[in-house]
């Protein structure tokens, strides 16, 4: 592993892309979601919901890879979304992160759908 990449944005291991889409606030990591990236994927969790935007579709199809701290954040951004009245919706998981969910048990706590169009349409 190149430790110069480590936590680093700048080197790509993982980018966060944000768009509202109708009722939706669409949060796309793609890269590996880790001890060193969570605060990438956070950050714009966090601004959304403070902007009153509690529907967060979180789009998977390029999430590589996530440890538990990146399932943590997940986690904390469903709770303040549920108490906003509002979600958080999985959508096109790749089979290595649905694993971690199937593992974990998460699974359960969050609405997954196949692909992002259907996440939109719920």
């Amino acid at each position: 592993m190149d430790r110069g990449t480590v936590g680093s944005a700048n080197r790509g291991r993982l980018q966060v892309e944000v768009r509202t889409e109708g009722r939706s606030e669409v949060v796309k990591p793609a890269g590996e979601l880790d001890h060193h990236t969570a605060d990438l994927l956070r950050a714009p969790l966090e601004e959304a919901l403070a902007r009153g935007r509690s529907r967060l579709v979180i789009d998977c199809s390029e999430l590589e890879f996530c440890d538990s701290t990146g399932l943590n954040v997940l986690l904390a951004a469903r709770l303040q979304a549920d108490a906003a009245g509002g979600g958080v919706h999985l959508a096109g998981l790749l089979p290595v992160v649905a694993r971690v969910l199937e593992i974990t048990g998460a699974e359960a706590v969050f609405t997954v759908h196949e692909s992002l169009d259907a996440a939109l349409d719920d």
